[in-house]
């Protein structure tokens, strides 16, 4: 059997969710790692929850089980991704070279950016909670 584009179609919701789920646990350590200190990184230790590095934990924190969890997935996607456009031109670009992120540590903010942006446009995929709310509120 060939591959053709309706075994891609039928896959995509499930890629999808796999690609949501996995970054979103990437994503939730960084807030993990700057709020309760698992994994522990020692730069965090002193870290005072109301400073610009303690808002970035919470919003990590939140909207990375939120879009984990694909609860609310659009509008949780929405602000991390703007938090990650924030954390690259606030954190990364003044270290010079805006145009090349490889030279100020800012390609994982450029892409997270990115990759929450496309699931506040295209939604969750499959595996979701905003998918079985959808459901019960349909019946």
């Amino acid at each position: 059997m060939p591959l053709d584009a309706a075994f891609f179609k039928a896959r995509t919701p499930y890629a999808q969710a796999l690609l949501r789920i996995v970054t979103a646990y990437m994503f939730l350590l960084h807030g993990t790692t700057k709020l309760l200190g698992v994994p522990h990184v020692a730069m965090f230790d002193k870290l005072e929850v109301f400073s610009l590095v303690g808002a970035a934990g919470l919003i990590e924190l939140v909207g990375g089980v939120l879009v984990l969890l694909g609860l609310f997935t659009r509008p949780a996607a929405f602000i991390v991704s703007g938090e990650m456009a924030f954390a690259y031109f606030m954190g990364h670009a003044p270290r010079g070279n805006v145009l090349l992120p490889m030279l100020n540590q800012g390609e994982l903010a450029i892409e997270w950016c990115f990759v929450f942006l496309f699931f506040a446009a295209a939604g969750p995929g499959a595996w979701s909670l905003d998918d079985l709310r959808r459901r019960a509120s349909a019946q």
